[in-house]
């Protein structure tokens, strides 16, 4: 029993050596007073909150460029003139994408493409005139225009078409749409309504090859189609005819650009019929020179 007493008691011994708190009462916890509790009035000399992010006011516009540092201050008005007349809120231009000279089948024709617009990037009025001849003027266009933007790409045009002389005069509503396809080909397709009732169509494709910075290869295609036979313009229902060009340029400046080139046209159907009638050959190739150019 004297021994079962000492092994308690050494037990007890040891607990106590290893809980420095045993034996003591711990006191309560403090419990805040109402002065601890009393949240501190606002500093009248702080500075305010800082607005929310995004109602900051825009910074001022700078007064100084870089560019005004390594420039004349002349070179630098032109360039800045430059640059508002190019993406002011309305502009003008006129350009040729076709003004050329034709040789084959024994004689020498001419033909034309041109356009002119004024406006903006949304909104403008575009003129189109196309037409061509050899001794004599054998068929020409003019478009009057409104286009409207409906993407980077794209416009929708609306408005009137007047072929003149020597052909029958006629009148036609305009309708269509023209811009970049991808991979940067060129399309413009239109719709015509004659005052008589008729129905035209046309499409045109091409693109800009760049063979140099300078030099470059525009493969061109133009359908024109007619939904019903038009005897007195010679014109028959279906496939018209097909333009296959290709043409070789080269920029001294993108305003004045020389080229050559080969171009192809067919007549199909009713059309080549009427042709071979008026003692015209059906197709006919042509060697052609010209310029493209703009201003």
């Amino acid at each position: 029993m004297r021994v079962l007493a000492a092994l308690l008691l050494c037990v007890a011994s040891a607990a106590r050596a290893q809980d420095p708190h045993a034996g003591h009462t711990m006191p309560p916890a403090a419990v805040p007073s109402e002065m601890d509790m009393e949240v501190s009035a606002p500093d009248p000399a702080a500075p305010p909150p800082a607005p929310a992010v995004g109602n900051a006011p825009a910074p001022a516009p700078p007064t100084d460029h870089w560019a005004d540092r390594d420039f004349p201050p002349a070179e630098m008005a032109a360039a800045r003139a430059n640059m508002m007349s190019e993406h002011s809120g309305s502009f003008a231009q006129i350009i040729f994408n076709l003004a050329e000279a034709q040789f084959g089948d024994g004689e020498t024709g001419y033909r034309w493409d041109a356009q002119a617009w004024f406006g903006g990037d949304i909104n403008r009025l575009v003129i189109k005139s196309e037409g061509e001849g050899a001794a004599h003027l054998e068929s020409g266009e003019v478009q009057a225009l409104y286009s409207r933007a409906i993407d980077p790409y794209w416009n929708l045009q609306a408005g009137v078409r007047h072929d003149f002389e020597p052909g029958p005069a006629l009148t036609y509503a305009a309708f269509g749409i023209e811009g970049l396809a991808p991979s940067w080909f060129e399309v413009e397709a239109a719709g015509f309504i004659s005052t008589d009732g008729d129905v035209l169509g046309r499409l045109m494709l091409s693109y800009d090859q760049r063979i140099t910075q300078k030099l470059i290869l525009q493969p061109r295609a133009e359908f024109n189609l007619s939904a019903q036979d038009m005897p007195a313009q010679r014109v028959g229902a279906g496939l018209v005819n097909a333009e296959l060009g290709l043409r070789l340029r080269y920029e001294f400046s993108r305003k004045f650009a020389p080229y050559v080139g080969i171009s192809f046209d067919g007549t199909t159907g009713t059309t080549a019929s009427y042709a071979r009638t008026d003692g015209e050959a059906p197709t006919a190739t042509r060697f052609v020179v010209g310029m493209r150019s703009w201003f």
